[in-house]
Formats: C-alpha cells, structure tokens, sequence
C-alpha cells in the first residue's frame, strides 16, 4: 500500500522507521506489505505526484497526535515508564484505573493504542473490558496490548492463548526501563498501528465496492469466496453470507469446466476475460460477462482472484438459449472428440486477440441466442456461421444458375478460379500404394550402434533427447532419427519406395542444412520431424490422418528449413538477397525451403521418393508438403490459430466448448485436416518450450545466439536491426523467453493439447515458465550465464526416459 504524509512528519520520524535508499537522486520510502489496497505493493516516490503513481493511493485518517490510553488499577513505575516513553514518541496519553472509566475514555477519543494492566485479576476483569472495546464501533482498527508479568512467558502458552483470544493483539512483560519502554512502543507502532490505521482505508473500498452496479467476487487460489458485494445479492438472490468460504464450483458456477479454464490463466498470473454462466439461488443460470485478474498479496504466485461480472447485458442462460437443458454437454471419453472431460477446449475469449471474423461469430452467435422463438432465422445465421468457419471465404465461385455460352462460363471459370488442385477428398479415405509398383523390404539399409539404436529406441517419447543424438552422429541426426521415424510409420510401403531411396533423400536433405547455424540446422530440423512423429502417435491425430498425411508430414517437417541462412525474412528484405528478390519479399525462406526439397527430391531418381506414385496421389503429397512448409511462417501465426480455434474450439449454447461425436465428418473433412496439419507443423517448429527444462534452456541459448548474430552483421553493414533487443550486450534471455511464451506458445499450445489431449506439453511449458521467471529475478541474463547454468545439477535428467508410444 502507498501512504503519503506530511514531508516534516517522515524526516522525524525516518531514522527509525522507514529505510531510506537514494537512487537517480531521489528519496523513496519503502513500506511494509499489508493489506494492500493495490495487486502489487510500490515505493512511495516523494517527488512524484499522485498522477505518476500507478495504482493511485488512499490517505489514512489523520489523527495527531496519536492516543494512547493506559488502564492501570494502580499507579507504579511500570505505568510511569510507559507514560514518559509515550510522550517521548509523541503520544497523547490518557491513565485511567477502572474498567468503566476505560470504556468511556474509548468510546469519547477511540484511542490508537491501549494498554491494559492485566497482572492482577482481582482487580480489574480485564477480559470483560478487553471484549467490550472491541465491540465499541471502530476498535477494529486499535491494538489493545496486555501487560503481563515476566512468569507468564516463563510458563505454557495457555494464559497467552486465552488473552489473544479475548482480543488483545499482543502481551508485553512488565518492564520499567525506559529504553527498553521506548523501543517497545515503536514497534507497536509500526507493527500494529500503521498496519491498522492502513487496513481502515480499506472501508472505503468496500464501501464503494458495495454501491457498484457489477458483482464483484474474491476468492483464494482454490476459488472459495472471501467477499462478495451487495450486487451479489441483488442479480443471484444469494446473499454474500451465504457464498463466503464456499467454492465457486459448489455454490456459484453453473459449469464448473468454465473455472478450469478461467484458472488456467489466472494461476500464471494472467488476466481472463470472457463468458461466464452462473447459477441463482434456484439454480437458475445466468450468463455473465466475466473479468477475472490474479492478486500475489505474498510470493510471486496468486493467492486470490479478484471476479468483475457485467451484469448489464446478462440474461437467463437457458430460456435464452437455442436449446434445452440436455444441449448443455460435456466433452465425450471417445477418441475421436476434440477433448475429453478432464481438459477444456481454448475459448475465442481466451485468446489474446480478436481477429474480424471472431467479433463476427460472436456477434452471430449472440444473435442466435437472442432469438429463440424465430427458428428460420436460427438457421440461417448457422448457414452463415458454416460458410464463415470454412477455409477459403474468398474463393471466388461461378454462379451455377447462370445461363450464359459454354465458352464463356469456361472463360470466367478460368479467369476467376485457383490454379487446379488436388482432390484432398481422394486423400482423406484412399490408400497411396494402389499401384502394381513392388513393396520394398523391413531388412533397413543402415546399421546403427548398439548405443544409437538404444537412444533411438525412445525416439517417439516426449523427452528424446536430440542434442545426445546429435553428439552421437556427429550433427547428422536427420539421417538417423529420419529413418528411424519413417520406419514407424511404414512410410516407404505408403509412397511405395524403397528404403534405401529414403534413406538417400534424408542424406541429400540434411546435407542442405547449415552446420554453421547455431539453431536452423538439421538438429533443428530433427526435434521438428520428432515433435511431428510424438503428435501423430496420439489417438486423436491416429483416428483421423491417413498414412499419406502421415507420410507428408513427416516429409515436410524434416525439409521445412531446408538450406536456411540463419537469418530472417526481415534480413533477407533489407539486405536485397537474391532470394527477397526471387519471391518479391512474401514469403521468402518458407517459400525457398519448399521449392528446394521439391528441386532436391525431382532432380535425382535415387532420391525420388515420390516417383513411385500415380499422378493424382503425388499432387496429394505435394499440397500437402507445401502448405505444411508455408504454415511455419509466423506472420500468418494468429491467422492460422483463429482459424483453428474457431473451428475445432466452437462455444455451445451455454458458452461450454467442445466437439462431440456427432461431430468427427467435420473432424474429417479435408479442408479441417489441412487446419490440423498446419497446427501440428507449427507446434512443432516452436515446441522448445515445451520440453525439459535442460532441452528448452539449450534451445534458447541456441536461437539467442543466432539471432544476436544477425543483430551482429546488421549493424556492421548499417542495415535496419530487425531484432534491436537481440543485443548481446543487453539481450536478457529468460525475457526473451518469457515474452515468447505470453504471446507465441501458450494460447497455441492451449488449444493444441485442448485438441489431441497431451498434458505434458502444458506441464513442462508451465514448469520452464516459472524457471525462466526465476532465471530472471537471478539476473542470469546472458550467454555465458545461461553457459553456466547447464552445467548446474538443476539441468540434469530428473527421469530417465520413457516411451510415450502409448497415450
């Protein structure tokens, strides 16, 4: 909490009271933590003004002098001491010697602080005084101290018990030295006063909480209620007494899925905001705008959770709906539905951007909702909402009921559509080794050590280690892991090849990467192909791709930086490469990675893996592999994932997320597996932070030394920095790795276990988050601090590895 006095009031009192730190030439006064009225607790800057300060702040009462009354039944040195320490301070001390003068002293000046003589029962019911001045209005904000006899502390702690339990805040030893006296005062000032007199402010707050229009909710980190305003009452007909230490899941939230995902930000410390279905007191839901943000009032996680409901827009959940109360499912345990009843699907509100075609949806599905009783318009905003969700909204079409010459409408028809595609449909449901071509052997055409087949034996777990697989090839893991993964999926019976011609087009593959480059190399390119196996052995990818999307995936993720310069398409552009020039600045590394794996692949019939397929099922693969490279671009990032969430992450009537049985012909669709390829490529280009934290930690120290490298040649050759905060000199790491997790990987992630159901993506990312925090706050920021940190017991294997081949 910030408090501000008087200028002349802190110099007096500073030397004893507050620490003083100078920095850039200014006086800041630090405070204790207490009850902040703010999430996060600030320095009191003395020449700023209140405009400057962040949270703003509330001035305690100004009480001066402050009061202290002593109730003492006899007058002796003990109350004498107290009586010239008090004064010493600066206190306005008032002695009385019975209970009834006490209570009226309090009840006429409402003393900061009393002091009760407590050493001789006989002669005044302390207890009976100590709880009739906490029942005066206001003592709440007193400290009431018993004076007890030096035995007292010298025997069990139940005298002490029983006094704190009566209402006293605490219990001093008799004691006549003055000193001593004084240091004691000074510290129930501090200790106890301030605090008091701070949390008093509080008042105000609630008592302008109590008059706003939208519920307000507080819990703890568990969700259970520790205050609820009047506008709780009013809008749930519950009163606050009656939610208080209760759940939220038991007593407020009609779904109570919907608090799982709202916590999965709050507890990383994230603000959530989006739809919230509460339950009234007769059950009754109602939908609510929510705004929730996460208070850390002692360490660095949230301890309580603040809950802002607009109430405004509000309306009954249920009468208000398309459906009946039967709409209102949960996730299916089948394999073929995106989720399962354990784990949410990403809302459109979670995401940390709201592209036109989400406010679009939303706004129709709102519309839906809102007009239950016209069941033609329903429909038609479904029809709407279907031909918004799907892929190409642009393509133009010839209209059918044209009449006009042949010649013409082939004319239009050419002028206005796509270059011919593919039949994806053939691809969905049709086996890519229909042709009379020979099916090649299980014999392998590579011998691996005993040490390299052990290592590679473990190559679909999630905690592969690449980097051992990299020191045991000699940085040719490509080669290796490659065939290793192709084998699992049988890929060369599914393009009809031999295995020696795969083998081949992984060597000429990996030949074209960069061993120079610290991180776009064909380690790189391995972990990508690795991730991309990991994903497809999941249930989920297993019921829905055939063996051509798997065959093509894997293809696309081993090429997919294939001949990268380590440097970015920004670079590129800036420094008029031939290649910026060749794709006229769009698209140019992606671009040039899938047209190079195609010149490799076609250039040279020992490396021809698809030369064994009909025509139609190689223009299959080749769109496939394309459209997998292009997807890794990031500019397109937040394109692909709002249209992954808005098709696979779609809200109910009662704003519950899911995809039921019902729905896998939408699941299977060709143009929604493109979506889930592209998600998958892209999740595993940039799933190092999702790995084990000596795995992330060594990928980090790689992609920061590429990138300060361009930053490097940039400034030599005086072109535009691209990536100013890629200085080595200044870069801190564990921010940049932060920032990379905010914005880039958690909502994808999110969404992408939401879909195929593997929590340890979302375990490690947290875990590495929280080290990376750490890292920080220990301002191991550079290379060399990062160099060092490796080499720590903390970057050791916790687990030997283990086979993720079974969900």
């Amino acid at each position: 909490m910030i408090i501000q006095r008087d200028q002349e009031d802190i110099m007096e009192t500073i030397t004893d009271e507050e620490t003083l730190e100078e920095c850039n030439d200014r006086t800041v006064i630090h405070r204790k933590s207490s009850l902040a009225l703010t999430p996060e607790d600030e320095p009191l800057d003395l020449n700023r003004g209140p405009q400057e300060i962040k949270y703003g702040f509330l001035l305690p009462p100004t009480r001066t002098p402050p009061k202290l009354l002593l109730v003492f039944t006899q007058h002796d040195a003990v109350v004498d001491t107290q009586t010239k320490a008090a004064e010493k301070l600066g206190f306005e001390v008032t002695v009385v010697g019975s209970e009834d003068a006490a209570l009226e002293q309090f009840q006429q000046k409402s003393h900061e602080l009393v002091i009760i003589d407590t050493r001789s029962p006989k002669s005044i019911d302390y207890n009976t005084l100590c709880r009739s001045i906490r029942n005066t209005r206001g003592s709440q904000h007193s400290a009431l101290v018993a004076v007890v006899r030096k035995s007292m502390f010298e025997k069990d702690d139940v005298a002490i018990m029983a006094l704190l339990d009566s209402g006293f805040n605490r219990c001093i030893v008799e004691n006549t030295n003055l000193i001593w006296m004084v240091n004691e005062i000074i510290q129930l000032k501090h200790s106890d006063i301030q605090p008091m007199a701070q949390h008093a402010t509080c008042q105000s707050v609630y008592a302008a909480l109590d008059k706003c229009k939208d519920v307000v909710i507080i819990t703890d980190d568990s969700y259970r209620c520790q205050y609820a305003n009047r506008s709780c009452e009013k809008y749930l007909s519950i009163k606050p007494d009656e939610i208080l230490g209760k759940t939220l899941q038991e007593q407020l939230a009609y779904d109570a899925l919907q608090i799982t995902t709202m916590g999965s930000s709050l507890h990383r410390g994230r603000e959530w905001n989006g739809a919230l279905t509460l339950k009234k007191k007769s059950n009754e839901p109602i939908l609510t705008s929510c705004r929730a943000v996460p208070i850390s009032c002692a360490g660095r996680l949230p301890t309580h959770f603040v809950m802002v409901l607009d109430t405004s827009h509000s309306y009954d959940a249920i009468g208000q709906s398309r459906g009946s109360l039967p709409s209102v499912r949960r996730g299916s345990t089948d394999v073929r539905s995106v989720g399962s009843d354990n784990m949410r699907r990403t809302s459109l509100a979670k995401m940390p951007l709201e592209a036109p075609i989400t406010k679009l949806i939303t706004l129709i599905d709102q519309a839906k909702d809102t007009s239950p009783a016209n069941p033609q318009l329903v429909q038609l905003l479904e029809r709407v909402e279907e031909i918004l969700r799907g892929p190409e909204l642009y393509a133009p079409q010839v209209k059918e009921d044209r009449h006009e010459e042949p010649i013409v409408s082939e004319l239009i028809s050419a002028l206005l559509s796509k270059q011919s595609q593919p039949s994806l449909a053939l691809s969905s449901r049709r086996s890519s080794n229909d042709s009379s071509v020979y099916r090649p052997s299980k014999g392998g055409v590579i011998k691996v050590p005993a040490q390299l087949k052990e290592l590679l034996d473990e190559s679909l777990s999630w905690e592969f280690d690449i980097f051992r697989l990299e020191e045991l090839t000699k940085k040719r893991p490509l080669q290796y892991l490659g065939m290793n993964l192709f084998n699992n999926f049988d890929v060369a019976a599914v393009l009809n090849c031999d295995e020696k011609v795969l083998y081949n087009w992984l060597i000429i593959i990996e030949a074209n990467y960069h061993t120079d480059n610290t991180y776009h190399n064909s380690t790189h390119a391995a972990d990508v192909m690795q991730a991309t196996a990991g994903f497809l052995e999941r249930e989920k990818l297993k019921s829905i791709m055939d063996p051509l999307d798997e065959a093509t995936s894997l293809i696309a993720a081993a090429a997919h930086d294939v001949d990268h310069p380590g440097k970015s398409n920004a670079f590129l552009s800036n420094s008029d490469n031939p290649l910026a020039i060749l794709y006229n600045d769009i698209t140019i590394l992606e671009s040039h990675h899938a047209a190079l794996m195609f010149k490799l692949t076609l250039g040279d019939e020992r490396v021809n893996v698809f030369k064994n397929l009909d025509r139609e099922t190689y223009k299959i693969a080749r769109h496939n592999v394309i459209d997998m490279i292009l997807a890794t671009e990031m500019t397109k990032h937040f394109e692909h994932l709002a249209k992954f969430v808005n098709v696979f992450c779609t809200k109910t009537s009662n704003s519950d997320i899911e995809l039921g049985d019902q729905d896998f012909p939408l699941l299977t669709q060709p143009e929604n597996i493109t979506l889930i390829k592209r998600m998958m490529i892209k999740c595993s280009d940039v799933s190092n932070p999702t790995r084990p934290l000596r795995l992330c930690v060594e990928w980090a120290r790689r992609i920061a030394e590429e990138y300060f490298q361009q930053t490097d040649e940039e400034k030599e050759r005086g072109l535009p920095v691209v990536m100013p905060m890629f200085d080595r000199n200044t870069c801190s790491i564990p921010k940049s790795q932060i920032g990379f997790v905010d914005y880039i990987i958690n909502d994808m992630f999110e969404a992408w276990n939401a879909f195929i159901d593997m929590p340890d993506l979302i375990t490690y990312m947290r875990q590495n988050y929280i080290r990376w925090k750490e890292f920080d706050e220990q301002g191991l920021n550079t290379l060399a601090d990062i160099s060092k940190l490796q080499t720590s017991v903390l970057m050791c294997p916790m687990f030997p590895l283990k086979s993720s081949k079974s969900n």
